[in-house]
């Protein structure tokens, strides 16, 4: 429970939100076992709510947007994840940095995550959801202290970062789509 808490508080103060993940001392297995494959979980259930509100969806269809979702997000997760610790290795040389990279990336995936859900269960277009995909940027910017980067490169990481975070899911969204026909 205490994952979510501090999501929660991550959202609404990114400084004070990578302060207390920083005491939590919660490890990235535990992270990923209770809060983002929980959070993929619920996005997979909620994959099937648009078929309450709009006669047109098909549970075939809902199937495959269940599959696209979910997978983008767990692809989206491993590959940021592994993409960032091979462009800046000072991010892996220690266990406890390579920790800290683990829950930067996690967190920042489940609050995109969290915003996805919200999508699927509200029977409208909601645009500022998109918008709110920015603020991603910001948990990015203001994790850059947790993670304990040196100031030279912080401004190519929050660029680099917050781009393979918000575009990686598009994308692997986007191939599963035209994959699947959905």
């Amino acid at each position: 429970m205490d994952i979510i808490k501090n999501l929660l508080v991550l959202i609404a103060s990114p400084r004070v939100g990578w302060e207390d993940i920083s005491l939590s001392g919660c490890d990235s297995r535990r992270l990923l076992q209770r809060g983002l494959y929980p959070l993929l979980i619920l996005l997979a259930v909620c994959s099937f709510v648009p078929m309450v509100y709009d006669s047109t969806i098909t549970f075939t269809q809902s199937v495959m947007r269940m599959i696209v979702n979910v997978s983008s997000y767990f692809f989206g997760f491993h590959i940021a994840d592994y993409l960032l610790g091979g462009f800046y290795p000072q991010l892996t040389r220690t266990e406890l940095a390579m920790g800290r990279l683990h829950r930067f990336v996690g967190y920042c995936t489940m609050y995109l995550v969290v915003l996805s859900i919200l999508q699927h269960v509200l029977p409208i277009d909601f645009t500022p959801v998109f918008f709110m995909m920015m603020y991603m940027m910001w948990i990015a910017y203001r994790g850059i202290d947790y993670l304990e980067l040196e100031t030279a490169g912080r401004t190519k990481f929050l660029i680099f970062s917050s781009l393979l975070l918000l575009l990686i899911p598009v994308v692997i969204s986007m191939l599963l789509g035209i994959i699947i026909q959905v």
